[in-house]
């Protein structure tokens, strides 16, 4: 539905967007994430028709970007960081207006419009002027005009921003629904919205892809090996030692004391499960085994770890990257420094 092959994107000396390739399946949404300043918005432009790539190709619903399109923007729905609203419009005069020059016909664009208002929750502001919207309805607003024309793709860079609590669940509620028929592009910086949304993600930093994956593919890559919490009845250096001697394990730490009871964080070493002897080694020292988790990477963690190294010398670059293929080019290879 979505394909980035190669794309480049220049200023002069300036390189933005640095020989990305990603692809997005019908039904599908990604994360797309990066630092500030790594290429999110201009690769989105790009996509988007507003800016011209130096080099590559990019296709939406099979028509390419750059030489067809209208036919590219007729299939996109896209909702810029800033929404693109007119002040002295009323909500439903500018909505009208958006559904004319989407080229809707006369007699669909009354009921396009509603279903719009009423599914990004804007029905009660209709007659209220653009201009004088809070921050959070002009980008519900900018939300609705986005999904007016039903288009099979939607591209949307910071959808919740400025919305309360409250607006938060709704949206990704929408972008949930919309999901499925729609293939959906989110770019954010809340990173617990993309867990909690989007079924893969793409990291960009310094205008590269770093990594495509589903976020529990990459914790696992480059987590490596597993990770456990672990709380029981017993503290000091006797169960410190203790746990260390379990066969398997790597290094024990010690993050929480208090009345009796400690927490440990357990690494195993590559590939053992030491969950089992752990637990026999705490029912036969007499201690009472009150937790034992895995602790995984967030999403945060992820993100930090690939977008805060050294620039790499050398890289492996993805390449086009489909759902399946992921194992084999998930994280760019670095030099050692």
């Amino acid at each position: 539905m979505v394909e980035v092959q190669h794309v480049t994107k220049r200023y002069g000396s300036l390189t933005a967007v640095d020989d990305i390739s990603f692809r997005v399946e019908r039904g599908e949404i990604l994360g797309f994430l990066g630092p500030n300043g790594a290429g999110k918005t201009t690769t989105m432009r790009i996509l988007t028709g507003f800016l011209p790539a130096t080099e590559g190709q990019a296709r939406i619903a099979g028509f390419d970007v750059f030489e067809q399109p209208m036919e590219a923007k007729r299939r996109t729905g896209y909702l810029p960081e800033t929404p693109p609203l007119y002040p002295e419009m009323t909500v439903a005069e500018y909505l009208r207006f958006v559904a004319r020059i989407n080229g809707m016909p006369p007699g669909d664009r009354r009921t396009q419009v509603g279903v719009a208002m009423e599914r990004t929750k804007i029905s009660d502001m209709a007659d209220r002027y653009c201009g004088k919207l809070s921050k959070g309805y002009r980008q519900r607003v900018g939300l609705a005009q986005a999904i007016l024309h039903n288009p099979d793709v939607l591209i949307l860079d910071e959808p919740t921003a400025g919305l309360d609590p409250r607006q938060i669940i709704e949206t990704r509620r929408l972008i949930a629904e919309l999901a499925g028929d729609h293939t959906v592009i989110l770019s954010t910086h809340i990173l617990p919205e993309v867990s909690q949304t989007c079924q893969r993600v793409v990291i960009i930093n310094r205008g590269r892809v770093v990594a495509i994956d589903t976020p529990d593919n990459l914790t696992a890559r480059l987590q490596g090996s597993q990770t456990l919490y672990l709380q029981i009845d017993a503290q000091g250096a006797e169960a410190l030692a203790t746990l260390e001697g379990v066969d398997g394990v790597a290094s024990v730490t010690c993050v929480d004391e208090h009345d009796g009871i400690g927490g440990y964080e357990i690494e195993s070493r590559q590939g053992d499960d030491v969950r089992r002897e752990l637990s026999r080694t705490v029912v036969t020292s007499g201690w009472g085994l009150l937790e034992l988790r895995p602790r995984q990477m967030s999403l945060e963690d992820i993100f930090l770890q690939l977008t805060t190294e050294e620039a790499p010398t050398e890289a492996v670059h993805p390449g086009m990257v489909t759902p399946g293929d992921e194992a084999d080019v998930t994280v760019e290879d670095r030099v050692d420094e």
